[in-house]
């Protein structure tokens, strides 16, 4: 093996050849065997429900059940069932214009089929939301799936490696565990499709790793996305749509309002309302309602980034001052940080956690300058009921979604696809979009019983094949 080679574990290469066989077996499943595909999915989760909430609770050491129900099984129980309702149009060739040229009884049709194998490699913080949607557009495409799960939920990917044979065969479905520097040998695989949901370094090395083989790519990176409250818009509303996810999965979200615009002197208030909002809601962090911080790394990396944004000079808030951390449960308050200045690590890195930035403007200018002068974010969450104010936004500032008045639901809106953009990520899946990125969109082009093409271009050309092609070419312009 040369140095830059990755060693390939025993057991991917098997699984990736075996599905790779069953695939060119049978490339093209029937519109019933999808549909079963998709049931047995959904009746993998419904049977298997009080395994899984307790696995993700352990992998977490306190994962809010209601988090894990919402979140994980509504969400993805209902991607299952929009896919199956919409399948079949899915599924339908699309016809496509004929040239002119080509008649009489050509016709042109894009037929949507199975890519293959498609790897997925899915995070710790939503990891049965990441897996089964994903796997909702995979198999309603036709395909056939290899999924790595994160180190962080060792006991969920355990499970998922015990149960799933009872469900599909694994030249159909495969889960594997991390560990091990397994991460970068999975993405070596010479995948037809690879989706990776996770960080933008790492998302860096897939994309190289997977280059290797020219596997095509999706992306679901995160990044810092903002909020902006306009002038006009209720602050107490602000602060109560915006705390309920911040405090979702005690913040450890890819698509998580990372900090917020305020209209200059509106700090006091906003702040107000939300050291109301979490007395209200979390009057004991120790509740099983508030989730704890994935890992002891995770829980540092928080209380480092409040040290070095005191240190700094700003002022960080305790939104609830009479709870301390709680490093064996791995607990924090929910934090505001105000007066951001550019070298503090909140401002650099994705904060991915209970902490809110607070950043003031006199001017939608100046907020658009600021966002465009980083990457890309995942999300963007304007507040204003001013239709030209978000439609300025929605303008100006490019981000992979985008929900007004609210955060993070356009990631669960059925219809849409869901996305990032430069930095945030590349490609979709959800909706149509999600089954036509784990499809070969193939045109086909099936020619009648005459050819214009051959009747009339055949060479020597002749001075009327010239004159034709020049007229031709002068209706055009």
């Amino acid at each position: 093996m040369r140095m830059n080679e990755i060693a390939i574990p025993a057991e991917f290469q098997l699984c990736i050849e075996r599905q790779r066989a069953a695939y060119l077996e049978a490339p093209e499943p029937s519109h019933a065997q999808r549909l079963d595909d998709l049931k047995t999915l959904a009746r993998m989760l419904k049977e298997n429900r009080e395994a899984l909430v307790a696995a993700i609770h352990q992998d977490y050491g306190n994962r809010s059940e209601f988090e894990t129900l919402f979140a994980e099984f509504f969400v993805v129980l209902e991607t299952i069932k929009d896919a199956s309702k919409q399948l079949k149009k899915w599924m339908k060739p699309q016809r496509r214009h004929i040239d002119f040229l080509m008649y009489p009884g050509a016709s042109n049709r894009l037929i949507p089929q199975p890519l293959g194998v498609v790897g997925v490699i899915v995070p710790w913080n939503f990891p049965l939301n990441l897996t089964f949607c994903p796997l909702a557009a995979i198999f309603a495409a036709g395909n056939r799936a290899m999924v790595k799960m994160s180190e962080n939920s060792a006991a969920l990917a355990a499970l998922l490696v015990r149960i799933s044979p009872q469900y599909f065969p694994r030249d159909k479905l495969a889960f594997f565990e991390d560990g091990g520097g397994r991460g970068p040998a999975f993405s070596s695989l010479p995948f037809d499709h690879i989706l990776f949901t996770g960080s933008g370094s790492t998302g860096r090395a897939v994309m190289a790793n997977a280059a290797r083989n020219l596997t095509p790519v999706t992306l679901e990176l995160g990044g810092k996305a903002p909020a902006v409250v306009g002038p006009d818009y209720s602050l107490q509303t602000a602060a109560e749509r915006i705390m309920w996810v911040k405090m979702f999965n005690a913040g450890q979200i890819c698509t998580n309002i990372d900090y917020v615009f305020l209209p200059e002197g509106s700090t006091r208030e906003f702040t107000m309302h939300c050291k109301r909002l979490i007395a209200e809601r979390y009057a004991d962090l120790n509740s099983p309602d508030y989730t704890s911080i994935i890992d002891q790394r995770s829980f540092d990396r928080l209380q480092q980034a409040l040290e070095d944004a005191r240190d700094k000079g700003a002022l960080v808030v305790n939104l609830a001052p009479d709870q301390k951390p709680d490093a064996g449960a791995r607990k924090m308050a929910p934090h505001l940080v105000l007066n951001l200045k550019p070298d503090m690590i909140l401002s650099q890195r994705e904060t991915f956690g209970p902490i809110l930035g607070v950043r003031t403007y006199r001017d939608k200018q100046e907020v658009a300058n600021y966002i465009n002068s980083g990457d890309r974010p995942l999300a963007l969450y304007p507040f204003t009921k001013d239709k030209a104010l978000q439609q300025f936004y929605i303008s100006r500032v490019m981000s992979g979604g985008v929900s007004v008045n609210e955060s993070l639901l356009h990631v669960a809106q059925h219809d849409l696809p869901f996305g990032g953009v430069g930095a945030s990520g590349m490609g979709h899946y959800h909706a149509r979009e999600g089954f036509n990125t784990f499809s070969k969109l193939r045109p086909v082009f099936y020619q009648g019983p005459f050819s214009a093409i051959q009747m009339l271009f055949q060479p020597p050309y002749a001075q009327r094949a010239l004159k034709l092609v020049n007229l031709l070419i002068k209706f055009k312009g």
